[in-house]
């Protein structure tokens, strides 16, 4: 455990919000009570705050946060022009957040991942770590389809050389300087489990027992799931553009051993006539193209994208009662 000692925290809650008229309410009712409650035992500080994103919902999710910031000062809301993804939004609510606190922690509105688990990530930030990853114990409450594909996302995340923490989604606590580090990493393909390891500080782990949704529906199905692989393998890692040339190597390899075999057959008098086998390599070979080049075609993509430098994400609206500057000029900046 590292030496050094943190002081009781401004903690910033960050939940990002799309379509989530359904659960907001318990959402911000749930984690108000839980606020209240740490700082009553000083684990945080008083003026500690929830901050809501909403990602271009298009339900009543933003006239909800615009009520509670008009009648709770601890919440503030941030509105995004239009829907740009869940990373997208959690990265806008750190950059919000990270002037104001100490320490911020990012949970979906859903609160499936336990609540409970916040006060034990802070008392770790008290202990000296930078990082702490919410890690799931158990998937017992899902459906088998739903824990083998998952499980099988971090297994191929792994595979592929993508350094993450194994049935971590996106509930985490960070201080201010890991956010920061977070931040200064300006791609625009932002696959932030797998970035927040590679900014380092001193981390650890809580274990916690995922939850059923109250309501609403999930926002993360099969498709969502596999164009976040996608975009974590592409964006971290190169490994895929490796195996091509290692596929190229062992076809050009086999190519040759059966050359060498056909021209033996052919000397010792033994020819086979017909042509399945040739339409076959040709539909393999031509398999193995179509693949090659839409691995290349994605971090080809990805190139193109950074090149232009877009920007993530525009704000149309950032409610707080006391924002600072350095937040306003923090998030314009990541923006």
């Amino acid at each position: 455990m590292p030496a050094s000692l943190y002081p009781v925290p401004r903690l910033a809650i960050v939940v990002p919000c799309y379509n989530e008229e359904e659960v907001f309410t318990f959402c911000q009712q749930e984690l108000s009570a839980l606020l209240a409650s740490m700082v009553q035992d000083q684990k945080i500080k008083p003026d500690s705050f929830l901050l809501f994103v909403d990602d271009g919902s298009r339900d009543s999710t933003w006239a909800q946060i615009q009520t509670a910031c008009g009648a709770q000062p601890h919440v503030q809301g941030l509105k995004l022009s239009r829907n740009e993804g869940h990373q997208s939004a959690l990265l806008a609510g750190l950059a919000a957040a990270a002037p104001q606190a100490d320490a911020v922690v990012s949970i979906d509105a859903d609160l499936q991942d336990d609540i409970q688990a916040i006060p034990r990530m802070v008392s770790c930030y008290h202990a000296g770590y930078d990082v702490v990853y919410g890690v799931r114990e158990s998937r017992q409450t899902d459906t088998w389809f739903k824990r083998t594909s998952a499980e099988g996302f971090y297994r191929l995340m792994a595979a592929m050389g993508v350094q993450q923490v194994f049935n971590h989604a996106d509930f985490r606590l960070l201080s201010q300087r890991a956010v920061k580090g977070l931040l200064a990493y300006a791609e625009r393909n932002a696959y932030i489990r797998g970035l927040v390891p590679l900014v380092g500080f001193p981390s650890t782990q809580v274990g916690y027992a995922r939850g059923i949704r109250t309501a609403g529906e999930s926002k993360y199905p099969l498709r969502k799931m596999l164009a976040l692989a996608m975009e974590g393998i592409t964006s971290l890692t190169i490994t895929p553009l490796r195996l091509i040339t290692a596929l190229g190597l062992f076809i050009c390899a086999f190519s040759l051993v059966a050359a060498i075999y056909v021209l033996i057959r052919k000397f010792t008098g033994h020819t086979a006539a017909g042509w399945p086998s040739i339409i076959l390599s040709i539909f393999f070979m031509g398999g193995v193209q179509m693949l090659s080049l839409g691995i290349l075609g994605e971090y080809i993509g990805k190139i193109y994208l950074e090149t232009k430098k877009r920007p993530r994400f525009h704000v149309e609206s950032f409610l707080c009662q006391e924002a600072p500057d350095d937040a306003i000029a923090t998030l314009a900046k990541t923006e």
